[in-house]
């Protein structure tokens, strides 16, 4: 069987653009996988606001999110991209990370030029260390890579924000010449400079569509054409379930109907796997049989 990140190769030499649903759980990841996407993300974003209900500041730990990982590449067959943040530390620490998230399943880790502790990218107050620490923290992740974690390296810089859009370029730039795998400008803030940002760099390139942010959510037709691999959705199923929990909640305070929300029971069953449960366990029935 063909590992995470042979996967994700793979998927990277087609033409088009991918279309890749971020997930935020185990159960999130298996409805994008039995929707048909063929990739999926474990948001930063979202894993933060899931699992410890805070916002995507730096609070979650290396361990937090490395479980979160396991469970999420245990869950599924596609590849996952994972979130490495900054790397929790210096060039060694971006080492570990990677390591670790190519032994949790990842098929491939993202890791930023975000000064610690880092900020979502659509969101105040973020900055971003100097050029020669961002080379480093990559540098150290293609070492890992190349010393044996079968993974792909995302390389990220956030400096559209701070510096311009030049200075990300030249960055995203470098990380390409050191050995990243694929590119991400974050934040450009019109479709004329995504266009400059895939003009400029080398595939594969992602775009990060966050409804109501910086970025332009344009068609996934369009972003093809404009140069992109993959467009990133971070937060649209954990903004659609938070609706949907909110729309549930409000109408059980006055007993309202609410069926017309829910997954009808059979259905809820069947995604989360009692069927094939018992299709398996029915192969160590032989005592119940014998009985």
């Amino acid at each position: 069987m063909n590992s995470a990140a042979t996967q994700l190769r793979d998927l990277l030499r087609r033409p088009g653009c991918l279309t890749m649903p971020c997930c935020f759980d185990a159960l999130s990841a298996r409805l994008i996988e039995q929707a048909g996407f063929p990739l999926t993300f474990m948001s930063g974003f979202a894993v933060s606001a899931a699992r410890i209900a805070e916002p995507d500041t730096g609070l979650m730990s290396y361990g937090e999110v490395l479980d979160q990982g396991r469970n999420v590449c245990d869950a599924v067959s596609i590849p996952v991209i994972g979130d490495g943040d900054t790397g929790y530390g210096n060039a060694m620490n971006v080492r570990r990370t990677v390591r670790g998230f190519a032994a949790a399943g990842f098929a491939s880790v993202m890791i930023e030029d975000q000064l610690a502790p880092k900020r979502c990218g659509h969101t105040r107050g973020k900055q971003v260390v100097s050029r020669g620490e961002a080379e480093d923290r990559i540098r150290a992740a293609v070492d890992e890579r190349e010393a044996g974690s079968d993974i792909l390296i995302l390389a990220r810089t956030d400096a559209r924000h701070e510096h311009g859009l030049g200075e990300a370029i030249e960055r995203a730039a470098s990380f390409s010449e050191l050995g990243a795998d694929i590119l991400f400008v974050e934040a450009p803030r019109s479709e004329a400079e995504m266009r400059v940002v895939c003009d400029s760099l080398p595939g594969p390139l992602m775009a990060n569509i966050v409804e109501g942010g910086e970025t332009p959510a344009l068609p996934v037709d369009t972003l093809a054409d404009i140069g992109f691999s993959i467009a990133a959705y971070p937060l649209t199923l954990l903004s659609a379930a938070m609706r949907a929990m909110v729309e549930v909640l409000e109408r059980m305070k006055t007993d309202a109907r609410r069926d017309d929300l829910l997954m009808d029971f059979g259905t809820l069953r069947r995604t989360v796997g009692f069927e094939r449960y018992y299709e398996q366990s029915e192969r160590y029935a032989s005592a119940r049989r014998d009985d």
